[in-house]
């Protein structure tokens, strides 16, 4: 069997659902998941919908061509459709932090993200070990605020190269430059702790810990031009009392930061995130 994923949103507007659920079923295919949303302050219908299809008489380039023909154009959509046989390959960017890089290795080495890591990225080598343990390619590219834009054209070669469909930040310490959001726009997956903009700088839970704070969060969000601003896919919080040192608010949310940074790859992997005036629709 082929299964494909199809993501829409457009107007909303009579007779969408059943048009699709038609289609389908004229195409020989049997709809195995469907869910759908109206955003009713926009007038915006979304729908995510897999349907399986006999793999040996679907054409998934004939699909998409009537598809757009006869729906896609009709009711105005914007679309997409993937198939089930390419996984997504994501590029890790990362610096000298190690939680979020191991716990994403190891989910893939798992078999729990379906995606394909083709490489890593570093601006320093300090992690270059765990890439090899994983046998992960690795590419140590410093950057310097001299060398940044030679920096950044090694990046662009390696991605397209790989044709690489997203990007994950996994506590990569450097701001990501206009140019390669404007590359991959809502494709590069970034993870913080929730304390923006109330604790921000280099020691957040230091700061957190002065106020004492009794929650502690992390967010995982698409990146933007705006720092920090872009929409989010993924949150999470803790609770902590005074009873908890510094060390501890930074252990808690460094678990909070694997834990929300997994899921949000999960979710853009498994092609169950919209996005639409930087909020998004997250199908679950």
């Amino acid at each position: 069997m082929t299964k494909i994923t199809i993501l829409i949103h457009c107007k909303d507007q009579p007779n969408i659902i059943a048009s699709i659920t038609n289609f389908i079923a004229q195409k020989g295919g049997n709809i195995v998941y469907i869910d759908q949303y109206v955003d009713r302050e926009q007038d915006i219908f979304f729908m995510r919908l897999e349907s399986e299809f006999a793999a040996e008489s679907f054409s998934t380039i004939d699909f998409k061509a009537a598809f757009k023909s006869e729906l896609a154009e009709v009711f105005k959509m914007k679309w997409r459709i993937y198939s089930s046989e390419k996984k997504p390959k994501m590029a890790l960017f990362i610096s000298k932090y190690d939680h979020c890089l191991y716990d994403l290795l190891g989910r893939y080495n798992s078999g729990e993200l379906n995606l394909e890591i083709p490489f890593i990225i570093s601006n320093h080598r300090d992690l270059e070990h765990i890439a090899k343990n994983f046998n992960i390619p690795f590419y140590h590219i410093p950057v310097t605020k001299d060398t940044k834009k030679e920096a950044e054209n090694k990046q662009l070669e390696l991605l397209e190269a790989h044709k690489i469909d997203f990007i994950v930040l996994a506590r990569y310490m450097q701001i990501v430059s206009d140019r390669l959001i404007s590359k991959y726009p809502n494709k590069i997956i970034n993870i913080h702790h929730s304390f923006l903009p109330a604790f921000v700088g280099a020691k957040p839970y230091h700061s957190a810990y002065k106020r004492g704070v009794k929650i502690i969060g992390a967010t995982s969000h698409y990146v933007t031009e705006e720092l920090d601003a872009g929409p989010i896919i993924e949150q999470d919080v803790a609770r902590v009392s005074h009873a908890h040192a510094i060390t501890d608010l930074i252990a808690k949310g460094r678990d909070l930061e694997k834990v929300v940074l997994a899921n949000a790859v999960k979710l853009h992997a498994n092609r169950k995130v919209m996005v639409y005036n930087n909020k998004t629709v997250i199908f679950t």
